[in-house]
């Protein structure tokens, strides 16, 4: 069962059924969000973890050992284990749920999530129960490029550095200078916090406390702009560990205002 959030013309509504996403961001009567489809990678705002982004072939080595991801992306891994199963409603925007059968190691991941007038907070921690594990996480969000109203949506992006991809599609390690786009890639070292403008309409802030930022915005109808904790195939990189005791944490707040 759905949940809404209101606070003056803004309303939310949250489906923990699937995957514990914003289904719907609505303000002053505009629908921000692709609406739901049948692919759970392509529609709201869901969260992603343990980890955000790609693994490559679906496989990363910890501690001697080396596991094996599901492929939502052949060849490789995607997004998590949460998108796409039930979370569990705790009640006053908390959520909550394990890590499940697909990952390696015993841990869960709790959101909490609070409306204002102005502004949608997110917040998401990453729990480790018995033994450290690598991990990353985020929110992937999918903005639509038409509100009905104003012009189609713009995205002011300023990266120092963005990393580059292999043919498969899996960042290198390396950074370069943003090239012009279209992308779907991987930047780093913002100079400001990402904006989505749809002249005449909107004006949406993306303010996080993370470092790595994916956007995806070749679709015609939708543009995707993707805080992260570390990079695609962050677990075969430099992965964070998550320690019991000692969550990953992230923060999101989405802030609006008249364009």
């Amino acid at each position: 069962m759905t949940w809404l959030l209101e606070a003056g013309d803004a309303r939310v509504r949250v489906d923990p059924e699937a995957g514990g996403r914003i289904a719907e961001l609505e303000v002053g009567g505009l629908q921000l969000l692709v609406a739901r489809e049948r692919d759970p990678l392509r529609w709201g705002c869901y969260p992603m973890a343990p980890w955000a982004g790609r693994v490559r072939d679906g496989r990363f080595r910890h501690a001697g050992r080396v596991h094996r991801l599901p492929l939502r992306a052949p060849p490789h891994a995607i997004h998590g284990t949460v998108y796409e199963r039930p979370w569990r409603d705790e009640g006053d925007g908390r959520l909550s749920i394990d890590l499940g059968p697909d990952w390696p190691f015993a841990g869960h991941a709790v959101q909490q999530i609070s409306l204002e007038r102005d502004s949608l907070r997110l917040r998401l921690e990453l729990h480790a129960e018995r033994e450290p594990f690598p991990a990353s996480l985020g929110w992937h969000p999918w903005f639509r490029r038409e509100l009905g109203r104003g012009a189609p949506a713009q995205l002011s992006l300023e990266a120092r550095r963005m990393y580059l991809r292999d043919p498969s599609g899996i960042p290198t390690g390396e950074t370069v200078p943003p090239p012009p786009g279209p992308w779907d890639d991987c930047f780093t070292e913002l100079e400001a916090d990402p904006l989505v403008r749809w002249p005449g309409a909107l004006e949406l802030s993306l303010q996080a406390t993370v470092l790595h930022w994916v956007v995806y915005d070749e679709p015609a109808h939708a543009l995707c702009v993707e805080p992260q904790t570390g990079p695609p195939d962050a677990l075969n990189g430099a992965p964070e560990l998550v320690l019991p005791g000692r969550p990953m944490v992230a923060e999101l707040r989405l802030a609006w205002r008249p364009a």
